[in-house]
């Protein structure tokens, strides 16, 4: 069909064609908008699937998200931070496991982040050859740049949502969107490779913002994209409201592939809790996994989504 063969050849489509691809019930179309990524991930990444180590540093968060499992007001979550001594015994395994890459998630806490600058030193001198992730949201520039300097090279920070108002919807002040792209715009400018992504089906979202995310994740060209459907969490404010669609949330994720190609897009475990498994992703034009090795005392205090450690 000529509007895929476009968008794999010309890796753009006009606002139109894009909202049909995400609209339509056409199921011909949908397959070979998948297939299409399919062949593109194995054309440009190879048949190789990339596992990244996934350490859950710490569910202590200075940030009210309406949506977030371990928002600051969440009564009944028990908080936690790894010791320095519990992060090196994870990389330990997760070297051990043969895993190229480390990847430290947590809440916003600058000043925790700050105490990871001597940690990720350590981990670079012990593992000079493993790429060191970080993904602990907005942080002064001087905290990005000592993270840069202590050996990190990639930063994950999704956007969640394109649209300042709908951004607003989800997140109380004084969290504003444009505070979250300048900090994607300095982590460039440190030489971080930079991540971003949102989620699919958030309270209050359009078509018309889920084009809006395709064409910011177009003109900033990140080197990873996370696309996850929105899933509900108890004892939040959005608790009622229904998740994102899977499909919705795998056309995203085969779009994105056909756009930006030689991106790093992991089939996330968010979409693998409403599938059943991480394979529909890696059909769609995924290519990264990202196994978890919190320790299990603490993982499952990590509680971002209803059923985040049941598949």
């Amino acid at each position: 069909m000529r509007t895929i063969e476009t968008l794999k050849s010309t890796h753009n489509l006009p606002d139109a064609e894009l909202l049909e691809l995400l609209e339509t019930a056409d199921e011909a179309l949908i397959r070979q908008l998948k297939a299409a990524a399919l062949e593109v991930k194995l054309a440009v990444k190879g048949e190789e699937v990339l596992r990244r180590g996934l350490i859950e540093w710490s569910n202590v968060c200075r940030n009210d998200c309406l949506y977030c499992g371990i928002r600051r007001s969440r009564q009944g979550v028990a908080r936690y931070t790894l010791s320095r001594e519990q992060i090196l015994s994870c990389c330990e395994r997760i070297h051990a496991a043969g895993i190229g890459t480390f990847v430290l998630q947590g809440g916003e806490n600058p000043a925790g982040a700050l105490e990871l600058v001597p940690i990720v030193r350590t981990m670079r001198e012990r593992w000079p050859s493993t790429a060191i992730t970080l993904s602990l949201g907005e942080l002064p520039f001087e905290t990005y740049a000592l993270l840069k300097e202590a050996g990190a090279n990639r930063f994950l920070l999704r956007h969640e949502t394109a649209n300042p108002e709908h951004y607003r919807q989800l997140h109380p002040a004084p969290m504003r969107l444009e505070s979250r792209l300048e900090c994607l715009h300095e982590l460039r400018r440190l030489g971080f490779e930079v991540g971003m992504g949102m989620m699919v089906g958030s309270p209050g979202q359009s078509r018309q913002h889920l084009l809006e995310d395709i064409r910011l994740m177009q003109s900033f060209g990140p080197e990873m994209i996370g696309i996850g459907p929105f899933i509900p969490q108890a004892d939040t404010p959005f608790e009622h409201h229904p998740a994102g669609s899977a499909e919705t949330t795998l056309r995203l994720l085969a779009i994105m592939r056909l756009i930006l190609p030689q991106a790093n897009i992991p089939s996330t475990t968010a979409l693998a809790v409403l599938t059943g498994s991480k394979q529909a992703g890696l059909e769609a034009g995924a290519n990264v996994v990202m196994p978890v090795f919190t320790p299990e005392t603490e993982k499952i205090k990590y509680d971002l989504y209803k059923g985040k450690y049941h598949v």
